[in-house]
């Protein structure tokens, strides 16, 4: 069988003299061969050499699930012993990758059977293919972002702020998420009036109040890729404090996006955003990185942040979203997934990022 994905990630292993790779659950194994597997007590393994075929272990009542035609499927029943199954297939490797995602008590049986390899995450080998999206993933993160613009776009007309609880919005959130097409609705922060300097704020029972600034960070999945946006609202007129904190955001945001080409580092990025709000005199209340890539994952590689002098390319997916926090008084964040395009930025949210006025 050929899967173009697996053929890159074994040369990927060749070329770093890695023998063998498992992969168990998490992002990876819906990566390359499309599967999101249950995080069960009966192990699911994708076996990958780094010549030969790759083959998934799978529990027999699990079988069914798997999309046909992308690797060589072997069901074992009750009484099979999987983890034997795997060291046969590694057995005399040196060195080993491990998924990210394997549970511990997995790999400990297998170490018990194959000895002390060499061990390095997975991950080491397939960020670098994940890092870069193709037309296919790019595609299902622009009708993500495509839908949780549609919601924002819907927030001010149907949802009721002041006089409701932060779980109470979100619920709304949630719900619109998954009308405007997504197939799962992953997240949905809502941080109101002094909440809304904690940047990620668990929605709860705080009525919301009139004057209040309010944080809305939500996102889901669509055939897998994910959406992420967050907007600052007001309820009611903004204070004149809120107004300013939030025109330095916007112009944070806007010069990070439009630095976003291929061969600028990512924490020039970041430098590009924290300039802006330093200058302004709120440098302290900038707690996070600038953005996190974005694809099977919501925080996946590259990371926009100080340290990172890793350069772009061309298809690397990621959030820009600068924010500040002031404790006790009021935050604000805007955020917006870009695509680093062959000329510069390809930005798939669309919804306006002006202080939006809600009742």
């Amino acid at each position: 069988m050929n899967n173009e994905r697996i053929n890159r990630l074994q040369e990927a292993m060749a070329r770093a003299g890695i023998g063998h790779a498992f992969i168990a659950n998490g992002p990876d194994m819906f990566y390359l061969i499309g599967y999101a597997t249950l995080p069960l007590e009966r192990i699911t393994a994708l076996s990958i050499p780094a010549e030969g075929d790759a083959v998934l272990f799978v529990p027999r009542l699990e079988a069914p699930r798997v999309p046909e035609g992308t690797v060589e499927v072997v069901p074992w029943d009750e009484l099979d012993d999987p983890i034997a199954m795997m060291a046969e297939r590694c057995r005399g490797e040196d060195t080993l990758a491990i998924g990210d995602h394997m549970w511990s008590v997995f790999l400990i049986r297998l170490l018990e059977k194959v000895g002390s390899p060499r061990l390095i995450p997975a991950s080491e080998v397939t960020r670098k293919l994940r890092e870069v999206k193709d037309e296919t993933e790019i595609d299902a993160l622009r009708r993500a972002a495509a839908g949780v613009d549609r919601v924002l776009a819907r927030i001010p007309r149907e949802v009721r702020f002041a006089g409701r609880t932060e779980k109470e919005v979100a619920a709304d959130i949630t719900r619109m998420i998954l009308e405007e097409g997504h197939d799962e609705a992953g997240f949905a922060i809502v941080a109101s009036g002094p909440n809304s300097a904690s940047p990620h704020h668990e929605p709860g029972d705080r009525v919301i109040q009139p004057g209040d600034a309010v944080v809305c960070d939500f996102g889901g999945s669509v055939d897998g890729y994910f959406s992420d946006v967050t907007r600052t609202f007001s309820v009611g007129e903004p204070s004149a404090k809120l107004v300013e904190v939030h025109s330095v955001v916007h112009a944070a945001g806007t010069a990070a996006r439009d630095a976003v080409r291929p061969g600028v580092a990512c924490q020039d990025i970041d430098r590009v955003a924290r300039r802006i709000i330093e200058d302004a005199g709120y440098g302290e209340w900038f707690i996070h990185r600038t953005g996190h890539g974005i694809g099977v994952e919501v925080h996946e590689h590259p990371y926009i942040v100080e340290g990172n002098d890793a350069p772009l390319a061309r298809g690397n997916a990621f959030s820009v979203e600068p924010g500040i926090y002031l404790p006790g008084e009021l935050g604000v964040r805007i955020e917006d997934i870009v695509v680093c395009g062959e000329d510069g930025p390809d930005t798939l949210n669309q919804a306006t990022r002006d202080l939006m006025v809600v009742e």
